[in-house]
């Protein structure tokens, strides 16, 4: 079984130091099926190629005590298509053949780690149940062009229809780390019959080769179903994770990068909240998290305006409501959210099914889309949207303003956004990118402002401005906030 991969960004060569192996010779790697072979078809400046090839051995394959063969006769276990079609025995030896590459480490070519290459992929003989049609359910999404032909069972008898074998061909400019890392999640998942033990430890094998892009594919379930060969627990289990980590990826670049705020101070002005604080295990002695110090000023808001029955919109995977259940004076919290999958997580984050009783009337969880009027959203004493605006196509505001402000019309409306202008502090995020991928927009304050006493000014709300993490004096807060009370009133800065 056979796998190569090209690029043509000069000097081409250095994809061996990115690769660790060297082009000017061939080394072979052993894996528990057989030997791995690496080597270079061709390498100059202009294109370099990496073969990596598998050298079964089918003997050696039936001996393995941990070979989970799909062979129903005993002939079938000598006699079968392991040794030719790229599967999870061709992954296995991807990842450790090319494990440094993998993790992106590269000690002579760093600076290229995360560099996006011109790369091309081939994969002669991939076995893909659900054809062609599969192989671009995978790849097209993570941005790759996608030529898969299927393979016909007999060139010479046409009638006998297509094989479950594609020639695949992928085309893309991506980090050499994540082609490789898509390459050995795509490889057992296509196939979608793993040929070795399936423990507790595949589930972190796949959110490691998944970081970055499996939790937002459109089809992260049948992935991670496949991948974990339709293990329910360990499905479950991961898909529960990766629901926690897409929800959490807005706030890990800020946690990561923002100067810091201990939990003596609070942003703003605002105190911290000390239970939200305790729940994430922060050392009042470090730095505290951009995504504490905002829900601790969300909560400072909410506790000026004397609210009681508070709604969360757009919770996601509920990471505010421990907070705000943790605030003896609200006593009605609702969470919103579009996502079922999303508040099931949020749902097993608070422990509903081992609340006491007295607890779990304080809270409900609700799905709601955050565009459209919901007659349940009414009658609250406050809403939040807490990293919820700058998700939507800017086209969409206008029904978000008029569900919240204008339907369900609460006395506060607490909003928390990016400030657009502090991106350039974050030295990991490359100029004009925004700070999460699914980010639509994000705003300068000017922009937040303008924005905020246009919402304002329409539908009866006076507004306060204020900043969220250590104030930089050139580009202002991390994090921006608008306090929204019902009533006429200028902005306050």
């Amino acid at each position: 079984m056979l796998v190569t991969l090209t690029t043509t960004r000069p000097p081409a060569t250095d994809l061996g130091f990115l690769l660790h192996k060297n082009p000017a010779r061939a080394q072979q790697v052993e894996v528990s099926t057989g030997t791995a072979h690496v080597f270079y078809p061709e390498a100059t400046d202009q294109r370099c190629t990496v073969a990596l090839l598998l050298e079964v051995d089918p003997v050696g394959l039936v001996r393995t005590a941990r070979a989970g063969g799909t062979e129903g006769a005993a002939l079938a276990q000598y006699v079968n298509d392991r040794p030719y079609a790229a599967s999870s025995l061709l992954a296995v030896a991807l990842g450790k053949a090319f494990a440094s590459a993998r993790r992106g480490v590269s000690r002579e070519r760093p600076e290229l780690v995360d560099v996006a290459l011109p790369l091309e992929v081939h994969v002669p003989a991939l076995s893909c149940r659900g054809g062609a049609e599969m192989a671009h359910r995978f790849f097209a999404p993570l941005g790759w062009r996608v030529e898969a032909t299927a393979v016909p069972l007999d060139e010479a008898v046409p009638g006998w229809g297509d094989s479950r074998y594609v020639d695949l061909r992928l085309t893309g400019d991506l980090r050499l780390a994540d082609a490789l890392n898509q390459l050995y999640v795509a490889l057992p998942v296509l196939d979608d019959a793993k040929h070795h033990w399936i423990g507790a430890d595949e589930v972190e094998k796949l959110l490691r080769a998944g970081s970055g892009w499996l939790a937002a594919h459109p089809d992260r379930e049948l992935i991670t179903r496949r991948y974990l060969k339709h293990r329910a627990t360990l499905t479950r289990r991961a898909i529960e994770r990766l629901a926690e980590v897409d929800d959490a990826e807005p706030d890990a670049l800020d946690d990561a990068t923002a100067p810091p705020v201990t939990a003596a101070g609070g942003p703003g002005g605002a105190d911290v909240d000390a239970d939200a604080a305790a729940d994430a295990d922060v050392d009042a002695d470090r730095p505290l998290p951009l995504a504490l110090q905002r829900h601790g000023a969300v909560l400072a808001a909410l506790r000026s305006a004397g609210a009681q029955r508070v709604v969360d919109l757009g919770c996601g995977a509920g990471a505010l409501l421990p907070a705000l259940l943790a605030e003896p004076t609200f006593t009605e919290v609702l969470g919103v959210d579009v996502s079922a999958r999303a508040l099931e997580v949020a749902a097993r984050r608070l422990r509903l099914d081992r609340m006491p009783e007295r607890q779990r009337a304080r809270v409900r969880l609700l799905q709601s889309g955050l565009t459209y009027t919901d007659a349940r959203l009414r009658g609250y004493d406050a809403a939040v949207l807490v990293e919820v605006v700058e998700h939507l196509d800017p086209d969409r505001l206008p029904a978000l303003e008029h569900a919240v402000f204008g339907a369900a019309a609460p006395a506060t409306v607490v909003v928390t956004t990016p400030n657009v202008e502090f991106n350039v502090r974050y030295t990991d995020l490359p100029a004009g990118a925004f700070r999460h991928r699914d980010h639509r927009f994000e705003w300068t304050r000017a922009e937040f402002s303008g924005w905020a006493t246009a919402v304002g000014e329409r539908y009866g709300y006076a507004v306060r401005l204020l900043g969220v993490g250590t104030e930089d004096p050139e580009v202002g807060s991390p994090s921006q906030l608008a306090v929204f009370t019902r009533g006429a009133g200028e902005v306050a800065g």
